[in-house]
């Protein structure tokens, strides 16, 4: 919850259209202060074109969507990263040809008021939490593991001090001992502090991080419950945990 107890983020009855495609029918979820909160579904169920409207990436076509109680919908995308909400796209997308220090530079590019030493700060923390990183500072990005990438996008995230971070599909493309590492640096990330939306179809990774979780299909959330509550679901476990 937020200060005075109003949920971080709200998205009510939003409707997200590719051309006369409806990709996303209306959905509704909060997010609290200092939740995790997974958005589960398969291919195409609707899960990275939710973070795209809240990024205001895809405007929504109808319904709500507010963060701290602004509305969203009056907002650019930068402006939206500018009020706090920080996305990790899929595929990472790092610039391949700046080294890793470069590109977490690249994540304060709005902060141009702080003091240096905050934003170097910022940057040891990274380091901190991905020590990888600090050993490649120097190293062009598109010369990193696909892990290491992964890292490198959060930490790119995490130096715009994000009062909400998004993550699209973290583990896509992962080895499993990096996946481990990386959904343990999104605990601590959270226990820092940070709020945080998770978009995943590692069914299990993303539940056993969560808070809460919601369940898109087609466009539709068709089930949300706390986190452990739906790692135990039938429906759940047949349709993503690939239990009988």
């Amino acid at each position: 919850m937020t200060g005075d107890g109003a949920p971080l983020l709200v998205i009510r009855d939003m409707r997200v259209s590719y051309g006369v495609i409806e990709a996303v029918k209306g959905i509704s979820l909060v997010v609290n202060e200092s939740e995790v909160v997974a958005l589960i579904g398969g291919n195409g169920a609707g899960k990275t074109t939710t973070l795209r409207a809240i990024s205001m990436v895809q405007p929504p076509k109808a319904g709500e969507l507010s963060f701290k109680g602004r509305n969203l919908l009056d907002l650019r995308s930068d402006e939206v990263v500018s009020a706090g909400v920080v996305q990790v796209p899929e595929g990472r997308h790092i610039f391949p040809n700046m080294s890793v220090g470069e590109n977490l530079s690249m994540g304060a590019f709005q902060r141009t008021k702080a003091p240096r030493s905050e934003v170097n700060d910022d940057t040891e923390r990274i380091f901190g939490l991905f020590p990888v990183l600090k050993e490649r500072r120097k190293q062009a990005g598109g010369t990193l593991s696909g892990g290491e990438q992964q890292m490198l996008a959060i930490g790119r995230a995490l130096m715009a001090r994000p009062k909400l971070l998004m993550l699209d599909e973290p583990s896509m493309g992962l080895a499993p001992q990096v996946v481990e590492r990386v959904f343990a640096v999104i605990k601590e990330i959270n226990s820092q502090g940070t709020p945080v939306l998770l978009i995943e179809q590692n069914a299990q990774m993303a539940l056993t991080s969560a808070d809460r979780g919601y369940v898109i299909e087609t466009g539709e959330i068709v089930l949300e419950d706390e986190a452990k509550k739906l790692l135990g679901n039938d429906q759940v476990r047949k349709a993503y945990l690939g239990e009988e």
